[in-house]
């Protein structure tokens, strides 16, 4: 057995281990005021690195992670071959102007003590915000300036990664929950992947230890107090319950005694096997047992057909965790620990905001900030009495920038979210629209726009007009209207 984890490029300046070691565990120990010794968790870490897994992943809201990592990084001599630190910036949503952006830049370069963070990865709360944009266009300025080796997201979903990718940002990868229960990422997301040339980072691959020889064949628990592993119990829940899931755990089960390795070996492998996925994310314990040897079995088998003949079977009882990745932080059902966004955020503020319209009790209007606006002297929105009706929408941001030119797709992904946004500044939601019109520049490209439109309206169905416009203005390629009837008991 190899005495260390295989490895791979991120990008051609990048090798990391193909398992890195996640330090959430650092916030669970924290959350109630304990901090880690940082000398003590730099030892922990260390041996880490000593034993091959050199590749650490952390964020800004992992407690001291940054600063443990920091003190790992000190204990190297320049020229020395260092371990790999990624983390993550998580903003709230808000205004991303070039100060903002720095300064939560700069944040984790002091944190981790270095002059260039090798991956950072971004996450943002909510599409219908379109200022996560404006953030990653700083980040690449900050990369092409040398404070940044190269961008990854967090919890995208493939449109919100194909806009960014088509809007000019330079994406190495995307970490998504990917396990034997949550398989979101073996679809859109793997095919945009592999076409764009971005790479996956798995979590959550272990299913917070329910993959594992501990859960086979015991009762459901009646209450889990560890929220991490009552976040993934939400994934159970919602992928058809624990009678399926014991089904899988099963079938696992059966695989891992035929190569002679554990059930959580089985998890990450099936896992690592897919071609878009550098690297699974796997819990460093620090000061707690240590799993580095059975985690290197994990290399030792490949999963042949009957494997996987044998693991589709018990997939297909399975009810698919609806959405795409990332769904989870951003719409219901919210499989976070608490349900919702509530131990993450306060409040998503709303990017637009209503106001009355001059002398009409029964009006109110959003406007979108377009240059246009005013000029030509229209809203983005209206609603009157019940009625909320969304103007011709393009992909303008900002006041005049059209996003992602020559990609409709993208484009509708982008008029789509800023459509929601006016609707939901108006005390509605997608769910109350009635119709839309989409008017295309080249009706040969319906397909991904009507996907798109798909995405938003699959369940909502309202009725619509697809028109070829032909002379749309500038490089925008389509425009989108809607109207919605607020439902009010």
């Amino acid at each position: 057995m190899s005495q260390h984890p295989e490895r791979i490029n991120l990008t051609p300046d990048l090798s990391i281990s193909r398992l890195v070691c996640g330090l959430w565990q650092v916030a669970d120990i924290e959350k109630n005021g304990a901090m880690v010794d940082p000398e003590q968790g730099t030892n922990a870490l260390q041996a880490y690195a000593e034993a091959g897994f050199d590749s650490f992943d952390m964020a800004d809201h992992y407690g001291s992670a940054e600063i443990i990592t920091g003190h790992l990084l000190k204990r190297y001599a320049v020229g020395d071959k260092r371990p790999v630190a990624f983390t993550k910036w998580c903003p709230e949503p808000g205004p991303m102007t070039r100060d903002v952006v720095r300064r939560g830049v700069e944040d984790r370069l002091a944190r981790l003590g270095v002059d260039k963070v090798e991956l950072l990865q971004f996450h943002w709360w909510t599409f219908e915000h379109p200022a996560w944009l404006d953030a990653l266009h700083e980040m690449q300025a900050m990369k092409e300036e040398g404070l940044i080796g190269a961008l990854g997201l967090t919890n995208f979903d493939a449109a919100h990664l194909n806009l960014a990718l088509s809007d000019g940002i330079e994406i190495a990868s995307n970490q998504v929950s990917f396990s034997l229960i949550d398989r979101r990422a073996a679809g859109d997301l793997s095919s945009l992947c592999l076409k764009r040339g971005v790479k996956l980072l798995a979590y959550g691959t272990l299913c917070g230890g329910f993959l594992s020889e501990k859960w086979l064949g015991q009762l459901e628990p009646a209450s889990i107090p560890d929220w991490s592993r009552s976040k993934y119990k939400r994934f159970i829940d919602t992928a058809g319950g624990w009678s399926v899931y014991q089904g899988i755990l099963r079938a696992a089960s059966t695989i891992a005694r035929k190569h002679g390795v554990s059930i959580s070996n089985v998890a990450s492998r099936w896992v690592l096997e897919h071609p878009a996925v550098a690297a699974t994310i796997i819990g460093a314990r620090l000061g707690e047992n240590e799993h580095r040897n059975d985690n290197l079995k994990v290399f030792t088998f490949e999963l042949d057909a009957d494997d996987q003949a044998l693991l589709d079977r018990a997939f297909a009882k399975a009810t698919p965790i609806p959405g795409d990745c990332g769904d989870e932080y951003r719409k219901p059902p919210f499989l976070t620990a608490s349900g919702d966004l509530s131990h993450h955020l306060d409040a998503i503020p709303s990017v637009y905001t209503a106001v009355p319209v001059p002398g009409r009790e029964d009006r109110m209007r959003v406007s979108s900030g377009s240059i246009w606006e005013p000029l030509a002297g229209y809203s983005r929105a209206v609603r009157v009495g019940d009625r909320i009706l969304v103007s011709g929408t393009t992909a303008t941001h900002g006041s005049n920038r059209c996003v992602a030119p020559g990609d409709p797709g993208a484009q509708a992904t982008y008029i789509l979210d800023k459509i929601a946004a006016s609707i939901s500044a108006l005390g509605g939601k997608m769910e109350d629209v009635v119709r839309t019109r989409i008017y295309l520049k080249d009706a040969s490209q319906w397909e991904p726009v009507s996907r798109a439109h798909g995405r938003f309206f699959s369940e909502v169905l309202p009725a619509n007009t697809l028109i070829e416009a032909g002379a749309l203005v500038g490089e925008y390629e389509v425009e989108i209207e809607a109207e919605a009837v607020v439902y009010i008991q």
